[in-house]
């Protein structure tokens, strides 16, 4: 009979891992598997037209797009969870760089008014908006994981806030407002499961509440898809044009869908389909049918991202799992439902699936630190903390 000391935890070491979850990586996998596949045949015809007759340049891009973004992928899913939060504040200030970047004449890139865009090498350009989403994920489930040892008051919240609100700004005046608002949506979210204040959101909201009002009133185009998500015969030819064509398109899709290939009459007439109005091209292709498959699809990717933030014993990695799937399969429902009619058109695009570089490598990042999330080992103590505690009279067999 031998005597040892024996030291218990709340949380074990963040260090030790298990298996990952391999459910969780197979449903990316088909998301990004199908989400290529219907770029292939969404972007042929409008490539064929605005590049050179080269119908597969769409294609081409969204594939180097994508082996950018499984570096990353594998990047956060082995990286030391302690490591990466040693390397926020860099994250936040390259993040931060890239965004006052966008202001620059030169290298940004001006498209429809709006400067969101920094060109890079090789023809392609990156969106400094879509790494806001990661950076703010993760600098909010580092800066709430620093304070678990005690009550999240109003003076500890405040420069947090700062942070948050400082990149909600940049988005907000590259002419984004969508992503901004969304940001914001994610950022609350956060808030609340962290733990915060419900109250103290209150007056937040009330400042925020007039800067939506602005950022909506001030531009023509905000104002028209407002008009036409509350007056859909309205703007038929005009601002309202875009959400019709999809409309018809989903419709022809029936239940069995088109098939792949047919039907391209009315999925050609949705203007740059293969961008945030992709979804309709895959309804049109494959129905009904199609679209409960790809919500199944949906689901157990968001099913097991949330049971990765739940069971998770490392609470930057909770916080930060739980940041990355909202991100993810919120703005899936809300860019189904924006094609569908059934909210104003946003210009959020569809993650897995529509074209654009910057989103399948952010996404594919966020899945990767879902992915290590999920090799932290399951805490096998209870739940609250206690000190340390010597066990004398423990049997070693």
């Amino acid at each position: 009979m031998n005597k040892r000391n024996y030291n218990f935890y709340a949380f074990k070491p963040s260090e030790k891992y298990h298996k990952c979850d391999v459910v969780f990586l197979i449903s990316v996998i088909l998301l990004w598997g199908f989400g290529l596949f219907t770029v292939f045949f969404c972007s042929q015809d409008y490539a064929a037209k605005f590049f050179g007759n080269d119908s597969y340049y769409l294609v081409r891009r969204q594939i180097e797009c994508s082996l950018a973004g499984l570096l990353l992928f594998f990047i956060f899913a082995f990286i030391d969870l302690n490591l990466l939060k040693k390397s926020i504040f860099y994250i936040v200030l390259i993040t931060l760089i890239l965004c006052v970047l966008t202001f620059i004449p030169g290298i940004s890139i001006e498209k429809n008014g709006a400067r969101r865009w920094i060109r890079l090498p090789f023809k392609f350009s990156f969106q400094p908006s879509e790494l806001v989403k990661l950076t703010v994920v993760l600098y909010l489930a580092h800066y709430f994981d620093k304070q678990n040892e005690k009550e999240v008051k109003d003076r500890d919240v405040l420069p947090c806030v700062c942070v948050f609100l400082l990149f909600v700004g940049l988005v907000l005046l590259e002419k984004d407002f969508s992503t901004s608002f969304f940001i914001t949506v994610i950022g609350i979210l956060i808030f609340i499961v962290s733990g915060s204040k419900i109250i103290w959101i209150i007056p937040f909201l009330i400042l925020v509440s007039p800067v939506i009002f602005i950022a909506i009133s001030s531009e023509q185009y905000r104002l028209d898809r407002l008009i036409g998500f509350i007056h859909p015969e309205q703007g038929a030819e005009s601002f309202n044009f875009q959400v019709n064509a999809a409309k018809s398109a989903i419709s022809a899709g029936g239940f069995w869908g088109c098939g792949i290939g047919r039907g391209l009459s009315k999925l050609n007439s949705i203007p740059e389909v293969q961008a945030d109005y992709i979804f309709a091209g895959w309804t049109e292709a494959m129905g009904f049918f199609g679209v409960i498959g790809y919500l199944l699809m949906l689901c157990l990717f968001a099913w097991r991202g949330y049971r990765t933030a739940l069971k998770c014993p490392s609470r930057f990695a909770s916080y930060g799992s739980f940041g990355c799937v909202s991100i993810i399969f919120i703005q899936s429902i809300i860019n189904c439902m924006v094609v569908c009619g059934l909210l104003p058109s946003t210009g959020i695009p569809l993650p897995f699936f529509s074209v654009g570089g910057s989103s399948i490598i952010v996404t594919l990042a966020m899945c990767g630190f879902i992915l290590n999330a999920s090799r932290c080992e399951e805490a096998e103590e209870p739940s609250y903390a206690y000190d340390e505690v010597n066990v004398d009279t423990l049997t070693v067999l």
